[in-house]
């Protein structure tokens, strides 16, 4: 496999890494396999890892005494310079292990976090890796002034006589304040922009990061957005039109990847970003099918998409990279264990007719077929039906007219002229294409 990229930094770092697991955690073949992905993205050299299994992590240094005095002599025979924790840590954990180490410890978040702030292009995005880090770093102010007072406020630190620690404190809880006014007004413009394009039919890439997402954008699309081997490269939401054969165009819209764990407070951070992915008519879960912790990500995305409230959407899996199975039986594998997954290779651009296919018939599960009767004389109702779906026939019955009518749930529920009824047929049927490339 082609080593990620690495972020550019002023020293390359020697990293030891470490993770404590559960009892309750599953974990793939290599439980640091990940974790190694995130360190070199980061710009460190992993020179080393260490595993242990607890029941339930220590309350002071997360790993156990004997643990940490190993893990002690593995840092100093190996000249670490950081110890980068798969697991996310308190500040006091944090601050126990950095006396017993005597090197710099950082967590999961923190190191996603770095990663974050290294990929991150745009104002907005870079907006919202600064607050999600602002907060992260609050708590963890007095790591960086242990030798000061940890009484917030008090007696003696008012005025001139205000401690460094409280000073910063402050400057941080004003930033933090001035970033979220900021990307909630970033939030409501992108809201309305989204909303915007409600005229075409809407499909939002979600999966894990370096799953493929911008590479199938690009083979999709000609969209030309960066795609690189290497975690977390896009940090920005792109839409690009797709011309979906026997469809007509429809809005593809590319999404920050997710991973396991992945922080709340970046989950927070990006909502204006995901916007794309809660307003899509449909959401393409895009899965590496050549990682072999596939299960385990499909399962974190999942979990993601629960917690944005979008677990329910409409949502087909695809299982890219299939070039990288070593056979035929490899993928029927995986596809019996997702019998509905749509098996494409990006790079090779295979598998893309039958992905259109899909695609095609999951929007058209969003077509009603109603009865639509109305005056003879209003002509905007009949343009607006026969822009957005598909007029199939005429009844007139005096001064009224009775359409039989396909067109998506969604334009349906913006007739709202009391003058107009509107009954739905049992069996809604497919559209025809016409009607969606006159969208156009």
């Amino acid at each position: 496999m082609k080593e990620p990229e690495r972020v550019q930094s002023v020293a390359e770092e020697k990293a030891i890494l470490v993770r404590v697991i559960t009892s309750n955690q599953t974990v793939a073949q290599d439980p640091l396999d990940e974790l190694d992905g995130l360190a070199v993205t980061a710009g460190t050299k992993v020179v080393g890892g260490l595993v242990q299994r607890r029941d339930t992590p220590d309350v002071t240094t997360y790993l156990g005494k004997g643990k940490v005095e190993e893990l002690r002599l593995f840092v100093e025979s190996q000249a670490a310079d950081v110890v980068i924790f798969d697991n996310d840590l308190s500040p006091g954990q944090t601050r126990n292990l950095e006396k017993a180490l005597n090197v710099k410890v950082i967590d999961r978040t923190e190191l996603i976090l770095d990663i974050f702030a290294s990929n991150a292009q745009t104002h907005e995005s870079r907006l919202a890796v600064e607050l999600a880090q602002l907060e992260y770093s609050l708590p963890r102010l007095k790591r960086m002034w242990t030798h000061l007072s940890r009484m917030k406020m008090g007696v003696g630190m008012r005025g001139p006589g205000e401690k460094q620690l409280e000073v910063d404190r402050r400057l941080v809880e004003k930033r933090i304040h001035d970033l979220r006014t900021e990307l909630h007004a970033i939030e409501r413009r992108k809201e309305r922009q989204v909303a915007a394009r409600s005229d075409h039919m809407t499909v939002s890439l979600v999966g894990y990061t370096n799953a493929g997402k911008s590479t199938l954008m690009n083979a999709l699309t000609d969209a030309n957005v960066l795609a690189a081997d290497k975690l977390f490269a896009t940090l920005d939401t792109r839409t690009r039109r797709w011309q979906l054969p026997s469809w007509g165009p429809v809005l593809l819209s590319d999404t920050v990847g997710f991973i396991r764990d992945l922080p709340h407070r970046l989950i927070a951070s990006f909502k204006a970003t995901l916007e794309e992915a809660r307003r899509a008519d449909l959401l393409l879960h895009v899965a590496d099918a050549g990682n072999p912790a596939v299960y385990e990500q499909i399962s974190a995305v999942y979990s993601v998409l629960e917690e944005l409230g979008i677990r329910e959407k409409d949502t087909l899996l695809i299982l890219n990279k299939i070039d990288r199975l070593p056979s035929e039986h490899a993928v029927s594998g995986i596809l019996n264990r997702y019998p509905n997954g749509i098996p494409v290779s990006a790079k090779q651009q295979t598998g893309f007719g039958t992905l259109a296919l899909r695609v095609s018939d999951a929007l058209s599960r969003t077509f009603q077929d109603v009865d639509i009767e109305t005056g003879v004389e209003n002509g905007r109702l009949m343009a607006y039906l026969a822009q957005y779906g598909e007029v199939l026939s005429r009844q007139f019955h005096g001064v009224r007219v009775t359409l039989h009518c396909r067109l998506p749930e969604k334009y349906l529920g913006r007739i709202t002229d009391p003058d107009v009824v509107i009954t739905r047929r049992e069996e809604p049927q497919k559209p025809t294409v016409c009607s969606r490339e006159e969208v156009a």
